[in-house]
């Protein structure tokens, strides 16, 4: 039986801390009731250690996560060992890692706003929206051209889930916008939110709210 723990960052220092020092294995076993196999033993499983990601998680995150139990392997059965008690599969989906891989150089150019195209449901997406926010760039995370509303108001939604809608979002001046979008995003949903953009500058450059240039 193939045994396994799904865990995120701060669960995996849960994880890698009783495989140092053990523990209570009737807590760890109700931490962990929803999202490990039956017969799961972290006395003896926690031997071995296979890290498999979501496909559409960041590739960052689970390198992060499988140093932390490689560590921890190399430790406790030597570098020598290591092939025997510790595997790493890569299933992170490759459109999707294109796309993670174009934003992380994205973020780096000079860009005053970026938007982020894609379901709000898509994780893939959501991941995009977090680079941006990691970046500090002001980022609009939109599944739909009705988000960019008449009177320079935008509706969108955090990487976090929240849901926010600001007024004003397009500045005044020349701006540069960044666009990006989830891996199953129809080009022409990206098309009608640009288009959307440019309408709603046109509108408030005609009513002379303020001067977008994009």
């Amino acid at each position: 039986m193939i045994s396994g723990v799904n865990c995120g960052s701060m669960q995996a220092e849960y994880v890698t801390n009783y495989m140092r020092n053990g523990g209570d294995k009737a807590e760890f076993r109700e931490k962990f009731k929803n999202s490990m196999s039956k017969d799961f033993d972290p006395d003896t499983d926690l031997d071995f250690i296979g890290v498999a990601n979501q496909t559409t998680m960041l590739r960052s995150e689970t390198e992060e996560i499988g140093k932390h139990f490689e560590k921890v392997i190399m430790e406790k059965f030597g570098v020598e060992n290591l092939p025997d008690h510790f595997k790493v599969l890569d299933t992170i989906c490759d459109a999707t890692q294109e796309r993670q891989d174009a934003m992380f150089d994205l973020v780096k150019q000079d860009i005053d706003i970026m938007l982020v195209v894609g379901g709000h449901n898509s994780s893939n997406t959501s991941h995009l929206q977090e680079i941006a926010e990691h970046a500090g760039l002001k980022s609009y995370w939109v599944d739909r051209p009705t988000c960019i509303k008449p009177g320079n108001i935008i509706s969108y939604k955090m990487s976090d889930g929240t849901d926010v809608t600001t007024e004003n979002w397009l500045p005044e001046g020349p701006i540069t916008v960044g666009v990006t979008s989830g891996a199953s995003t129809p080009d022409s949903v990206v098309e009608d939110c640009l288009e959307a953009i440019f309408a709603q500058a046109q509108d408030l450059r005609t009513n002379g709210a303020v001067m977008p240039q994009l």
